[in-house]
């Protein structure tokens, strides 16, 4: 399978040369990564352009958009931007952050699960992050779940999917319509990832309401959005962020922000949710 990779880059230099390291020494090689270097003022850049000298397999593209750390827009543009320099030659299209540590087999492994089982659109390894000097299981990890971080999409999933949605709740909404299509999705926990930097540390204050609208915009309706705010707020350990979770809904509803499903993929999203609620009370 040939594997294209995007890695969107905003101040990484303390990260992305590990790894851009992990992805060279694969023992199944990428065919194409490009680096879309986001508006950086540290030495990311300079970092990127080591490894693109050494493998023409690397490339970098420098964009300028803005500083503000928005989760799901920001990252999402500059890894279509990215995209928009590949061509339509692969199998595989991979959107990785630029502060994963791989292990050299991961991408052999991803690829041999998609040869397994020609129904699966998309899969990824686990999270891992260090505490006290030990690499535990990131909290935000679920077998249900791939993580944001390192997605892999079978060509015809993403394509069909729409590609990615530049909106906060992007990496849930893709896993929807990628089943709304008829796909699969696997998760490998026998693949240990080595996140360097925490999901959110850089998220600011502007953000505290995006992921309520995300829930607005997937069609989930009040009663769904309600218990997902109140279990994600619990895990988060914070009552305040399921008030801005509730508020960013309500804001989103008053002012009627464009969904990114249709009429039909989000009938089919409820559905899909209270199914998995029910499913969680009955154990």
């Amino acid at each position: 399978m040939n594997i294209y990779i995007v890695i969107p880059a905003h101040n990484e230099d303390q990260y992305i040369g590990k790894t851009l390291q992990s992805l060279v020494e694969q023992s199944q090689r990428p065919k194409k990564i490009v680096v879309v270097n986001d508006n950086s003022n540290d030495n990311t850049q300079s970092i990127v352009e080591e490894f693109t000298g050494k493998h023409n397999w690397i490339s970098i593209l420098n964009i300028k958009s803005f500083d503000a750390h928005l989760p799901g827009s920001k990252i999402i543009n500059a890894f279509n931007k990215g995209l928009d320099t590949l061509d339509d030659n692969y199998d595989m299209i991979c959107k990785f952050d630029a502060d994963l540590i791989f292990p050299n087999n991961y991408l052999e492994q991803i690829t041999n699960h998609f040869k397994a089982n020609p129904k699966l659109g998309m899969t990824s390894g686990f999270c891992y992050i260090q505490k006290n000097d030990q690499w535990v299981l990131e909290n935000l990890t679920r077998k249900d779940h791939i993580r944001g971080a390192l997605k892999a999409y079978r060509k015809e999933c993403f394509n069909q999917i729409g590609q990615l949605k530049s909106s906060m709740g992007w990496d849930t909404v893709d896993e929807l319509l990628a089943k709304y299509h008829g796909w699969e999705i696997l998760t490998d926990e026998t693949l240990y990832v080595k996140h360097l930097k925490p999901t959110g540390q850089s998220y600011n204050r502007a953000s505290k309401h995006l992921q309520g609208e995300a829930m607005y915009k997937m069609r989930y309706g009040f009663w769904i959005t309600l218990i997902s705010a109140l279990k994600l707020a619990y895990r988060k350990g914070s009552f305040r962020l399921f008030r801005d979770y509730m508020f960013g809904y309500f804001i989103s509803n008053s002012k009627g922000t464009e969904f990114l499903v249709s009429k039909e993929e989000g009938e089919f999203i409820r559905s899909f949710r209270w199914k998995g609620i029910k499913k969680k009370f009955r154990k």
